[in-house]
């Protein structure tokens, strides 16, 4: 078979093996087979373009096949591919901690390797509990938002508060209780909840997203009052877990939603951007009481939590690379282009008859069409092909239509983007 034919039956040769995520394949349209990816641009096997506007699940933020990042892959790869991490130890690995902790809240000390974002919410989550466990204080609850997304693997799936995507699941979650998000006239009610559920409850841990909650429609909340929120928690003894992969390394308008906070999380985890969507890796980073409790010369008190593919040296590599470009001037001129225009966008469609709340915190823009539907119903799939069809790729959450390109998006495809939601409210 010639490669042009095998690139032309790529859809068909897809449906015979492969199962693809958050997909019912009874009913789901065939998916569409992507070829080639530069910048901000994807190319199906057709010869279409797609504007990629939402970063392919706001990973790829200096663009896809970024020179720069890829480079650096393959002199990594000509040097050290890979070797396990346990036992061992080599120079990205060093470097890029190194690198992290210089950008990340100044009481974060530990960098731990993982190999996704649900992975790095585990570990996060495996932490807190042992750190109370190694001290003969067991705590058997967690705190987290009404809404949230963490994950889906165990842990980090009981955090989320998400039943389009827990339902089977419920009854083999960890105990959780839940809180709304703070805002700013709400916060001295939510205390009042965090008391109860602290006075009631063994709390190891209150897990969140900072300022946005991703999954749940980039919802955004206050830094005030999480920040509030935090300190309680940490008066209290129940440790912060900031889910920072879908916030970090700069949408949020600086490097971490953290930043934003005078009270600094215990525990902070980061993926997706952090290696720009070029390999699989995910960091849980922690103070240094938090490591230090897991010191003893009871070899069970250490932290037994391994992934085979611990601190990549290729994911390393792209990551810190990533870091570089993230404060490079091109980089921090673009995310303040992006923000500016993201700002004017939400200004013009505030008003529109059809739009119930637009806003924007850095890169990141929402708005909420003034319509009921499902997360994954007939008329969100509708809004989706209404989009593609136009090649801009956006992926809808419900009702809510988001935008968080690659920092290197050009500014005609950025303004091909907001032209094509107009449309849409036009329609």
């Amino acid at each position: 078979m010639k490669d042009s034919e095998q690139i032309k039956n790529l859809v068909e040769r897809d449906k015979k093996h492969l199962w693809h995520p958050l997909t019912q394949h009874k009913t789901a349209s065939s998916p569409l087979a992507i070829i080639k990816a530069k910048g901000a641009l994807l190319w199906d096997e057709d010869g279409n373009e797609y504007i990629d506007g939402i970063a392919s699940w706001y990973t790829a933020m200096y663009g896809h096949s970024n020179a720069y990042i890829t480079n650096a892959l393959t002199a990594q790869m000509q040097e050290l591919d890979f070797v396990m991490f346990s036992g061992f130890t080599h120079k990205p690995a060093i470097e890029l901690s190194e690198r992290l902790i210089a950008i990340l809240p100044d009481n974060q000390e530990k960098i731990f390797f993982n190999d996704n974002g649900s992975t790095a919410v585990e570990a996060a989550i495996k932490m807190a509990l042992q750190y109370y466990h190694n001290k003969s204080d067991r705590r058997d609850t967690l705190i987290a938002f009404e809404a949230g997304f963490h994950g889906d693997t165990f842990g980090a799936m009981s955090a989320s508060g998400l039943s389009s995507y827990n339902g089977p699941f419920e009854e083999f979650l960890l105990k959780v209780e839940r809180l709304p998000v703070p805002q700013e006239d709400n916060i001295d009610v939510i205390l009042e909840q965090l008391e109860m559920i602290a006075t009631t409850n063994s709390c190891a841990a209150f897990v969140f997203e900072p300022l946005v909650q991703g999954a749940a429609g980039m919802k955004f909340h206050s830094a005030k009052g999480l920040n509030t929120l935090i300190k309680r928690c940490q008066e209290l003894d129940i440790l912060c877990i900031a889910d920072e992969i879908m916030t970090g390394f700069g949408k949020t308008g600086k490097n971490f939603a953290s930043d934003y906070l005078e009270n600094k999380p215990d525990i902070m985890c980061l993926s997706k951007a952090l290696t720009a969507g070029m390999f699989p890796l995910s960091i849980t980073s922690c103070t240094q009481t938090i490591f230090d409790a897991f010191l003893s010369d009871e070899v069970a008190k250490g932290f037994f939590h391994a992934h085979t593919f611990s601190a990549h040296p290729l994911g390393c590599a792209a990551a810190i690379s990533g870091i570089e470009l993230l404060a490079s001037e091109e980089i921090l001129e673009r995310r303040a282009y992006i923000q500016k225009e993201h700002e004017k966008f939400v200004a013009q469609v505030s008003n529109h008859h059809k739009v119930k709340n637009a806003r924007s915190l850095g890169v990141i823009l929402a708005l909420d069409l003034d319509t009921k539907m499902d997360r994954y119903g007939k008329l969100r799939d509708e809004l989706y092909q209404f989009f593609m069809s136009r090649g801009v790729n956006l992926r809808p959450l419900g009702n809510t239509v988001y935008v968080l390109p690659p920092y290197v998006i050009a500014n005609e495809q950025l303004d091909k983007i907001y032209t094509t939601i107009l449309e849409l409210l036009e329609t």
